[in-house]
């Protein structure tokens, strides 16, 4: 298991871990972190599931694929460090990531 941390717009830090092979925002889904909406369910077809990678990973993490920068376009508040949490595999290498989620989602 892999640990993630969720900081709300609040900062209210929110301690999970997710299992590796699954994404970011099915983790956030699972633990109830609020909002993550995820109205796709992970298809990246909407921008419900936005975060803000923090800025100690996100070298690690990279960054989106065109498809995902396409859908980044209807986020509110995007940000160089701005990724969509279902394109974010959980894995070993992220063992204590955190990522912020916006005010609000598109």
């Amino acid at each position: 298991m892999t640990k993630i941390t969720y900081v709300t717009p609040q900062g209210e830090r929110i301690e999970t871990e997710g299992e590796n092979g699954s994404t970011v925002m099915e983790t956030a889904i699972m633990n109830a972190v609020p909002g993550i909406v995820a109205e796709c369910g992970g298809a990246c077809t909407c921008a419900t599931c936005h975060v803000y990678v923090d800025e100690d990973w996100r070298e690690t993490v990279g960054g989106p694929s065109s498809m995902e920068e396409d859908m980044l376009d209807f986020a509110f508040d995007v940000r160089d460090s701005s990724r969509l949490s279902c394109q974010i595999k959980v894995r070993q290498e992220l063992d204590g990531l955190v990522v912020h989620v916006p005010t609000r989602q598109g």
